[in-house]
């Protein structure tokens, strides 16, 4: 053969790679049946994954050891959880994951570090926090750690939180305001503008058809502009967000939208924030990172309540809509609940009811309470960050809601 021909170099092995993913998914027990030793790259990844879903000796007496085998051996996994606490080896385990992992990955293996290996008090050191991938689930989890954080975490949180809160804003500002701004263009047109407030653009290409060549003009059989209304403030909406522990998504992705949905100068925004008190953050959608600071996740849901306090600020109640953002795990007064929301669609309001406001899916949610919901003509249902805006446009424009299959 020539020594100067270039060679193809050789495709691995299709068996030989099934083989070494499911070395890596077991955990190279002695019964995992592969016979497959790692080296290099692979070997690390092994060493990442073990770590936290594999036991080492020292690992065996911990507490709680014996029940996360159970689970797993029931889920027909070959590894167990095994992650030690010590800050440092977790740091440095936090680093490989990111060299070795996608983000996508690296935030599910974070949670499952959090979740399941009771790691949350870890994160109250400034070194932790800065080798974490930051997503909407850590941000929850930090929000939740809030009274326990010193001083010397505080600076380092809100710069986690900033960084997830400036991503969503860039993934979703500019889709809300266009479609919000499309909707309230449509909902403030007229028939019979006042020559000030003629939209000529469209009233051209509204009357095209009357286009007369040989005059070189449009005859504007059909006007459109805008209401004198239309200059100032059109349209109000309260975002009602319930903050017990479970919704924890919901309450980051609320207060990003509520932040620019206040920067539209048209939109009179108002946010509360309720578990079994109530709290107004109006007065902070300047910055979602300071009304996410004056939350306090976990405790119990009193929506009645919450429901009292948005529904004695409507002014305008044919303006106005209102979206209540719950699980529906109603602890207050039942009957007064469905009564507020009864009266508010009587008086005209628009009245939104979501689950959740994530890209989770579907949570547990109260159904007898949905069910009541929807016997009101309030359909509750889940709702992604990405089809908020579409959801908030319907509701302004007072058309039907594109609510999706479920």
């Amino acid at each position: 053969m020539n020594p100067t021909t270039p060679t193809t170099p050789a495709l691995p092995d299709p068996a030989d790679e099934r083989l070494r993913r499911w070395r890596l998914v077991l955990g190279g027990d002695d019964a995992d049946g592969t016979g497959r030793a790692l080296t290099g790259t692979d070997a690390a990844v092994d060493k990442a994954l073990t770590a936290l879903y594999g036991r080492t000796p020292d690992d065996r007496g911990r507490d709680g050891d014996h029940e996360r085998d159970r689970d797993r051996s029931a889920a027909g996994r070959g590894r167990t959880a095994g992650l030690g606490a010590s800050a440092p080896s977790v740091a440095r385990w936090l680093g490989d994951i990111r060299t070795y992992f996608p983000a996508s990955v690296v935030q599910v293996m974070q949670r499952d570090a959090i979740d399941r290996l009771g790691l949350a008090t870890l994160l109250l050191e400034p070194e932790m926090l800065a080798a974490v991938e930051p997503d909407v689930h850590l941000v929850g989890t930090l929000l939740s750690l809030r009274e326990a954080m010193p001083d010397t975490t505080r600076e380092t949180a809100r710069a986690v939180v900033r960084k997830v809160v400036d991503d969503l804003e860039k993934r979703l500002a500019a889709r809300t305001r266009a479609a919000l701004t499309g909707a309230l263009d449509r909902s403030a047109r007229t028939a019979r503008p006042r020559h000030r407030d003629i939209d000529w653009d469209r009233t051209i290409r509204a009357n095209l058809k009357n286009h007369l060549p040989e005059h070189r003009t449009v005859v504007p059989e059909r006007l459109v502009g805008h209401a004198r209304a239309a200059r100032g403030v059109r349209k109000e909406v309260v975002l009602c967000v319930d903050q017990s522990g479970s919704m924890a998504a919901s309450v980051v992705h609320a207060s990003v939208f509520a932040a620019v949905l206040a920067s539209m100068r048209t939109i009179a925004t108002r946010l509360v924030v309720f578990d079994t008190s109530v709290v107004d953050l109006t007065d902070r959608l300047d910055d979602p990172v300071d009304v996410l600071f004056g939350t306090r996740l976990g405790g119990g849901t009193d929506i009645n309540r919450a429901l009292a306090h948005c529904q004695a600020r409507v002014t305008r109640p044919a303006d106005t809509v209102v979206v209540l953002i719950s699980d529906l795990y109603e602890g207050g007064i039942r009957d007064e609940m469905l009564g507020r929301v009864a009266a508010m669609k009587a008086s005209g309001t628009q009245f939104v009811a979501l689950l959740a406001l994530s890209d989770e899916g579907t949570p547990a949610y109260d159904r007898d309470h949905a069910a009541a919901l929807a016997a009101l003509g309030v359909p509750a249902f889940a709702c992604t960050p990405d089809l908020f805006p579409e959801i908030m446009a319907a509701a302004l424009e007072k058309r039907p809601l594109p609510i999706p299959a479920a």
